[in-house]
């Protein structure tokens, strides 16, 4: 907003300027600061901040309660009553809103909902930055792997929301999010490695431990094997694990699943729940608490859909097993969604973990483990073919290497691969430890994930892929 006001005073002056049977109304205030980098130099950094508003009108009629929502950013002081305005108009031109409930209320209210908004700055790469610099001298300099050339970015993003309504919820909850990805490639582009890491503040990341796994992976690939499509025992790295089950949870929906549109619809009517997918003993959870992985402890919708509800807005989250040693123990539903399904209440969690107490190696003792094998890097470009068996297919990318005795011979071709996510649960034959990861190809989306490597004896490379 243009003039100094507070996200809670915003809050405030809009519910009281509603004049419809209800309102909702979500301040978002982001701060993002990031560096990027090429060619082992830094090409820019940057600091913005901005506000999202987004109104929420409930409008009661002889045919049900209707709703409009309306979302707007650097919405000025003056602009203010007519983005109300405009939400309650959307819910009168609107039908009855076929997820509508009442009003969260009773929750207590955060202690902190008048405070200012947190925001991060410049300052959280202090310690970062120096060690990004000394990493770029080690690539030109070379070493025992040769020079190399150091591509990536790190960023970090710090959304303050402020969330209240016309049944008396004031909430607030302060989301810090930071990532970087760091790509090296030898001077003549023909290997390449990637690295990733989430975080919550900088502190924690170590750049030197990154490198080193980059350093040790071009090593791996001065020797370059062709392999043919096929079928593989293949180790999924946790980053690799964690773009597979994060696509299998946004496709968890009780809803699809019960009206019979997806991978978790039972044949002949119903769904999967409590049905066993995976021989191993996984468990599958999310946790607004989960150490190092904190979200957001109440719902925050910006909007309806099959299994997410605006009027569900407040709604406390608690820890949620998905699966739950190796079956599936629940879906995704709204209040709507769940008397739909006769499932439990269970809204999405803005983080996911997988977990089994058999899972006691690490990647590196598992490969020692492999007498002949693939190990992947990561996926990317992964895209739904079929949403009734979740059948996705993809790509390798920045480094597919072979095993044999146990040992890293070499590096192979790249190759697009064929796979359900469900699938590959019911057929993998080991997990590793669970640890924090970055997801490479949703990272954009959802970074709070914790997985262990996995161990598939007969992963569908369904066809070789050019490039590195």
């Amino acid at each position: 907003m243009s003039s100094p006001v507070a996200p809670h005073e915003v809050v405030e002056r809009a519910l009281e300027l509603s004049r419809a049977d209800g309102c909702v109304v979500i301040a978002d205030e982001h701060s993002t600061a990031n560096l990027r980098w090429a060619g082992n130099a830094l090409t820019t950094n940057g600091v913005t901040r901005g506000r999202t508003l987004t109104v929420v009108a409930t409008v009661d009629g002889a045919q049900g309660t209707a709703s409009g929502v309306v979302s707007r950013s650097a919405v000025t002081a003056d602009e203010l009553e007519p983005l109300v305005r405009a939400a309650e108009a959307a819910a009168r031109d609107a039908g009855p809103a076929e997820d509508a409930q009442p009003l969260v209320s009773g929750v207590p209210r955060s202690p902190a909902f008048t405070d200012a908004p947190d925001e991060t700055s410049g300052e959280v790469f202090a310690a970062f930055a120096p060690a990004l610099g000394e990493a770029f001298a080690r690539a030109r300099a070379g070493d025992a792997a040769g020079p190399r050339e150091l591509y990536g970015f790190a960023q970090h993003t710090v959304t303050s929301t402020y969330l209240g309504n016309s049944a008396g919820l004031r909430l607030r909850h302060d989301q810090p999010t930071g990532s970087v990805e760091l790509n090296a490639k030898s001077p003549d582009r023909a290997r390449s490695a990637w690295a990733g890491a989430s975080t919550r503040d900088f502190t924690d990341v170590d750049l030197v431990a990154l490198e080193d796994e980059l350093v040790r992976r071009l090593e791996w690939a001065r020797r370059a094997v062709e392999l043919p499509a096929g079928r593989y025992e293949t180790l999924l790295p946790p980053t690799a694990v964690s773009d597979l089950l994060v696509y299998q949870y946004w496709s968890s929906g009780a809803r699809d699943a019960k009206e019979g549109r997806t991978v978790f619809s039972k044949p002949g009517g119903g769904t999967r729940v409590g049905e066993r997918l995976s021989p191993l003993p996984l468990t599958l959870s999310s946790d607004p608490w989960e150490p190092g992985l904190e979200a957001a402890p109440f719902v925050i919708a910006h909007a309806s859909g099959d299994d997410s509800s605006v009027f569900d807005n407040g709604l406390p989250l608690e820890r949620t097993d998905w699966i739950r040693d190796g079956a599936l123990n629940a879906l995704l539903t709204s209040r709507h969604s769940s008397g739909l399904t006769g499932l439990p209440v269970r809204p999405g969690v803005d983080n996911l973990v997988l977990r089994s107490p058999e899972g006691t190696r690490s990647l590196d003792e598992m490969v020692a483990a492999t007498e002949r094998g693939l190990l992947l890097t990561c996926l990317w470009y992964i895209r739904e073919v079929d949403p009734a068996t979740l059948l996705l297919t993809g790509l390798t990318r920045d480094g597919v290497y072979l095993v044999e005795g146990g040992e890293v011979t070499g590096a192979v071709n790249n190759f697009r691969f064929n796979e359900s996510p469900v699938d590959v649960l019911g057929r993998a034959v080991e997990v590793g430890r669970t640890e924090r990861t970055l997801p490479r190809e949703w990272g954009d989306y959802f970074t709070r994930a914790a997985m262990p490597a996995m161990r598939v004896p007969d992963f569908n490379m369904s066809s070789v892929s050019k490039g590195v």
